[in-house]
């Protein structure tokens, strides 16, 4: 690998973690929403998620800067997919966002190596996870089946 070829591989891979900051931005965020609108039922539920997004979007922030970036702040504000007024969709957002950051640690596990693939692996496997509880669905290859027919690596960060 020549040197040139490293730094595309060391710049492909902070854009990578770049990309799953800003998909844990809005995760939290969009977690803000479903904990105001979910049932009583699913309320643990929804603030374990809620906890383990922040613990991750925390972490990369330690990445990226590790990786010599400056992390991508959070909006103040992010695009719902939909309209939440009820506990059924609020269900549904939290399915749909981590479908969203399954996706984005995909790309992550594609263009990282060593710790940090195998981390992005189990982040991608606990959003698949955290999916399939919400949605009662599952897909054969998390993060890969939102990916089909799009060219684009890395989506614009929605709620």
């Amino acid at each position: 690998m020549t040197v040139d070829e490293a730094r595309e591989a060391e710049d492909r891979e902070l854009r990578a973690l770049q990309a799953a900051l800003a998909a844990e931005h809005a995760a939290v965020y969009g977690y803000g929403v479903v904990g105001g609108r979910i049932g009583e039922k699913r309320r643990a539920e929804a603030r374990t998620a809620y906890d383990a997004h922040r613990a991750r979007r925390d972490a990369l922030v330690r990445e990226v800067r590790d990786a010599g970036g400056e992390p991508v702040a959070a909006a103040a504000g992010y695009a719902l997919p939909f309209p939440v007024p009820d506990a059924a969709a609020a269900v549904r957002l939290a399915a749909e966002l981590e479908d969203r950051v399954a996706a984005v640690y995909a790309d992550l596990v594609r263009d990282s190596g060593g710790a940090r693939r195998r981390a992005a692996a189990e982040a991608m496997r606990e959003a698949a996870v955290r999916s399939v509880r919400w949605s009662r669905e599952s897909v054969a290859f998390p993060g890969l089946a939102e990916r089909a027919g799009s060219a684009s690596a890395a989506p614009a960060p929605t709620a």
